[in-house]
């Protein structure tokens, strides 16, 4: 099974660690969930720091700090057909591809759902840039 090659609006399957678990003592996530990929960048020949943000049902306590995923992008990623956001108030950022990589599905054949269409993903990408100059997101670090 090949993992893909981690990019910017890329949705995988990963054990997201919510910064309130990790700050509780957690190191692991407790589920796996859809997250997109923000950034990916190479910091050495063999290593890949990715920074990834979680897909969640969970309606936003603050809209401002999240972005609704259409229907028809749902669909086409393959995803269920209950509401769900794109959280950006926090991030997990890790070595790719790290244990917490994980399958779509049990007996899948791949690592990703498929890919943010450009606009959406600009769209999603300003907002958590507006987010983190205002102070407003949380970062956990998977990988010391």
């Amino acid at each position: 099974m090949a993992l893909p090659v981690p990019h910017p609006g890329l949705v995988i399957s990963y054990s997201y660690l919510w910064a309130e678990e990790h700050d509780r003592g957690r190191e692991e996530g407790v589920k796996d969930r859809p997250c997109a990929v923000v950034i990916a960048r190479r910091v050495a020949e063999d290593k890949t720091i990715v920074t990834v943000v979680p897909v969640t049902h969970a309606p936003p306590a603050d809209p401002k700090a999240a972005l609704e995923i259409p229907p028809a992008l749902k669909a086409h990623l393959g995803l269920d057909t209950q509401r769900s956001w794109i959280v950006l108030s926090e991030y997990n950022e890790f070595l790719w591809p790290g244990p917490d990589v994980r399958p779509v599905a049990s007996g899948a054949d791949s690592f990703s759902y498929g890919v943010l269409p450009p606009g959406f993903f600009r769209q999603m990408r300003e907002r958590l840039l507006s987010l983190i100059e205002a102070r407003r997101v949380q970062h956990v670090r998977r990988t010391e």
